[in-house]
């Protein structure tokens, strides 16, 4: 295993063990509830979203590793974007953990989404990966299931 590869496994582990923004979010305009079948990964996500910025975000849940980081460091990226932004950031992840990416890794600007990248080599774990993420275009997409 390169030291790169190491790396990125150990930054999953970190945010797998100490999962940033993890807990309710008491007072948020946006919820949606996540579930993977396959593997049984569930997640919920709160954002609190004025004039169009994500003023917080947090998720609780239970999943495998991968799941947990990913949600952990989507909370950690998306903190202060605007709607648009976010949705971007969905699908640059989106394409990271399902297409070949035929540029080498290291010439690409993903900044964390990085450690994501040899998720595609295991299609089981895209699901795991992508699903703190789809769970956000969710709440996004339906305001009215906010939980206030």
């Amino acid at each position: 295993m390169n030291e790169i590869q190491e790396l990125y496994q150990q930054v999953i582990l970190d945010h797998n063990k100490n999962p940033r923004n993890f807990g309710e979010l008491p007072q948020h305009s946006h919820y949606a509830e996540g579930h993977n079948p396959l593997c049984g990964d569930h997640i919920d996500v709160y954002l609190d979203i004025e004039n169009d910025i994500i003023k917080d975000l947090r998720f609780v849940g239970a999943g495998c590793a991968i799941s947990k980081a990913s949600a952990s460091i989507m909370t950690t990226l998306l903190k202060g974007k605007n709607v648009a932004e976010a949705r971007e950031l969905f699908h640059e992840f989106h394409k990271i953990v399902t297409t070949d990416i035929q540029q080498n890794i290291d010439e690409l600007d993903l900044g964390k989404l990085a450690v994501f990248c040899g998720v595609r080599e295991f299609p089981a774990r895209v699901k795991c990966a992508s699903l703190a993420w789809h769970t956000l275009i969710q709440a996004l997409d339906n305001a009215q299931n906010s939980k206030n």
